[in-house]
């Protein structure tokens, strides 16, 4: 990267000569627990994105959505997500493994507030803990547990700029990639796209839970 870009910046002392203190109610906003008002968001929330990273030190992102509520709240320190079928990678419970530390960001529908939770991540097996996130009689085989060390709530202004929740200003999307075109190219698949896109569709259909 050096010397493609007219500065760096590589230091606090310059990233805050150039952009100032932070706003004072932003700099003490985090707390080390799950409050009412964490309990409540968490509550209403269907959507997550989890961050960790790997033992490469590469991070890793991982959406994970249910209904409404599907994160549970055991206590103010700690947190349960059930784990859902996926594609098999695992990639944040590998990352777990040699770096405990994760992040939660929580996105509602519609709700221009999200939420941040930071913390460490655990990989367990409970048979009480799994039968709450029992669904069509299936049990998760394995439950993410967090140990919650920070939240905080951020501002709507990413929201209002990228007008998430305005259908009406959304972006034309005919010419967006889908993840069968995706998996065929960077796979290098002997598949077709549309063979792709039938798999990708009847594992959405049966594979939910």
């Amino acid at each position: 990267m050096e010397g493609r870009f007219e500065e760096i910046v590589t230091t606090r002392e310059r990233l805050r000569e150039m952009k100032g203190a932070a706003a004072p109610r932003s700099a003490v906003k985090d707390i080390d627990r799950i409050d009412d008002i964490c309990r409540r968001f968490i509550a209403a929330c269907p959507f997550i994105v989890v961050a960790t990273r790997g033992e490469d030190g590469i991070l890793s992102l991982s959406p994970k959505g249910d209904p409404a509520g599907f994160v549970t709240v055991l206590d103010e320190k700690t947190l349960a997500i059930p784990d859902r079928l996926g594609n098999g990678r695992l990639d944040t419970f590998e990352n777990l493994l040699t770096n405990p530390e994760i992040g939660l960001f929580f996105l509602i529908p519609g709700n221009g507030d999200t939420l941040r939770i930071s913390g460490k991540g655990y990989i367990v097996r409970d048979a009480e803990l799994q039968n709450k996130f029992v669904v069509n009689g299936k049990v998760p085989e394995l439950v993410l547990v967090i140990s919650v060390e920070n939240a905080f709530m951020h501002c709507p202004k990413c929201v209002i700029r990228s007008k998430l929740w305005k259908p009406e200003q959304w972006p034309d999307r005919s010419n967006v990639p889908t993840l069968a075109e995706a998996l065929v190219a960077h796979a290098a698949l002997g598949d077709t796209v549309p063979e792709m896109q039938a798999i990708i569709e009847r594992d959405a259909a049966t594979r939910l839970y």
